[in-house]
């Protein structure tokens, strides 16, 4: 309980600092308020939004496409990661491939997904499948690449064969390292959420900052970039918790 309090009281130590620089650089700047508005001016415009009920429409319509997204690109990942895996031979060949295809940039293929499905719902959710795909198959490949070989030999002692060795030995095994590369897409889509909806959407938290930017209105675009962070640390969080659930489930956490 002590440690819970300390972490929260360095959080809003932290959340107190940062307001309180941006309010300094906003009493020594010359730009004009309506440019680089104050705290408070931010603040107000959230309550506004708030107020108007458009905030809550466009963070329940980014959550949406987000959940799609990334529980899609998770399920495939790990699914093809469990697989391949336990095929070295095999993933050798497709490596190459993965690592040509990794590097880019989920934005730099957003005109051809706007070409073959338009505007809407579907280009965000592709964004986000691209951007969580990689992280979780390579950690899954590299984390039953690297299970201890005597869970396999005591498994096949007890005659334990597929399906039952993936989702009951391998998948247990590899899982902390898996999360790792979970947790580590969970960032990298909802970045990539708010860039897709930028270009590819008409609704959303991404679709808010450029309609922001369009009508001159630093104030909402500000106000929406602090919710963006604040749902980013809450999904972080919500995932250490189910993390944490998991693992305690297998017999491996506190």
């Amino acid at each position: 309980m002590m440690k819970k309090i300390l972490s929260l009281k360095n959080a809003v130590i932290s959340i107190a600092i940062l307001i309180l620089i941006w309010q300094l650089l906003f009493w020594v700047s010359s730009y004009d308020k309506a440019l680089f508005p104050s705290p408070k001016m931010a603040f107000d415009a959230l309550l506004e939004m708030t107020d108007s009920g458009v905030l809550f429409e466009n963070i329940g319509t980014s959550m949406g496409r987000f959940a799609v997204g990334y529980f899609s690109s998770v399920i495939v990942a790990v699914t093809l990661g469990l697989i391949l895996g336990r095929l070295p031979n095999v993933f050798k060949y497709i490596n190459p491939a993965v690592q040509l295809l990794r590097p880019i940039s989920p934005t730099a293929w957003m005109p051809f997904i706007v070409l073959l499905f338009g505007i809407g719902d579907i280009p965000a959710v592709v964004i986000i499948f691209i951007a969580a795909f990689f992280p979780v198959l390579l950690s899954t490949v590299a984390a039953v690449s690297n299970i201890d070989p005597i869970y396999l030999k005591v498994s096949k002692n007890f005659g334990i064969k597929q399906p039952a060795l993936t989702w009951k030995v391998i998948f247990p095994a590899a899982f902390p390292q898996i999360a790792n590369g979970i947790h580590l897409a969970l960032g990298t889509a909802w970045i990539f959420l708010v860039a897709g909806e930028m270009v590819g959407a008409q609704s959303g938290l991404g679709y808010q900052i450029i309609d922001a930017r369009n009508n001159i209105r630093a104030d909402i675009l500000l106000a929406t970039i602090l919710v963006i962070g604040v749902i980013g640390i809450i999904l972080d969080g919500l995932l250490k918790l189910a993390e944490k659930a998991i693992l305690k489930s297998w017999g491996g956490a506190n």
